[in-house]
């Protein structure tokens, strides 16, 4: 008779967790960068890695004015 506190690789495991730190990058380095256009604290960016975090993100930049003109950075 199998245990039921015995796991065979039905896990989320590592892999889950290397997945949800890729993605969490790819929505918070673009709020990160967006953010400050916005007067919104660029740290505000972290609740993007929740997904109703990023939504409610997505809704107050969406509704809000451009602060002020960044200038155009020369490389």
């Amino acid at each position: 008779m199998m245990g039921y506190g015995v796991s065979y690789g039905y896990g989320m495991g590592a892999w889950w967790l290397i997945w949800w730190v890729i993605w969490a990058a790819v929505l918070v380095v673009p709020f990160w960068r967006i953010l400050p256009r916005y007067g919104i604290p660029a740290w505000v960016a972290i609740f993007a890695a929740v997904p109703i975090g990023a939504v409610i993100l997505l809704w107050v930049v969406a509704f809000s004015e451009p602060k002020a003109e960044h200038p155009q950075r020369h490389k």
